[in-house]
C-alpha cells in the first residue's frame, strides 16, 4: 500500500503534468518560484495556505483536489494542454499580431502537407 505523504505528491505532480506545466511554467503562470515548487511536490505534503488558490486556480482544480483529499473530475483532455494553454495566449494578442501568426501558422502546415506523399486510395475488391 502506498504511504498517505506520496500518495499526494504523486497527486499534485501528476495534476501538474496533465495540465501540460513543468515546474518552470507554474512559475510563470503563479509567481511562486521552481525551487518553492518543487520542494512542496517532493519533500512535504503540507503547501501553505497561501499558495492553495494560486495553484489550484493555475491547474484547474479545487483546492481539495489539489491535496488528494476530493477525487479529480473526469475531464475530456486535450492532446497537449500547453499547446493549448498557448493558443489561448495567442487569441488575447492584437488583430494584426494574431493574423501574422495565424499566416506563419498556415504556410507552415501547408509546407507539411506538400512534404507528404499523396495517400492513393485502395481499390476494394468485390
Amino acid at each position: 500500500m502506498i504511504p498517505e505523504k506520496q500518495k499526494r505528491r504523486k497527486v499534485k505532480i501528476t495534476l501538474r503534468r496533465e495540465a501540460g506545466y513543468s515546474q518552470r511554467d507554474l512559475q510563470a503562470e503563479t509567481g511562486i518560484p521552481q525551487r518553492v515548487i518543487a520542494y512542496y511536490e517532493k519533500q512535504t505534503k503540507h503547501i501553505p495556505a497561501h499558495l492553495l488558490p494560486k495553484i489550484s486556480k493555475a491547474l484547474d482544480v479545487t483546492v481539495d483536489q489539489l491535496m488528494g483529499l476530493d477525487k479529480l473530475k473526469a475531464a475530456p483532455k486535450t492532446k497537449d494542454n500547453r499547446l493549448y494553454r498557448r493558443l489561448s495566449q495567442l487569441e488575447k494578442l492584437p488583430a494584426k499580431e494574431r493574423k501574422q501568426i495565424v499566416q506563419l501558422l498556415d504556410t507552415y502546415l501547408e509546407r507539411e502537407k506538400l512534404r507528404r506523399p499523396p495517400q492513393r486510395l485502395k481499390a476494394t475488391s468485390t
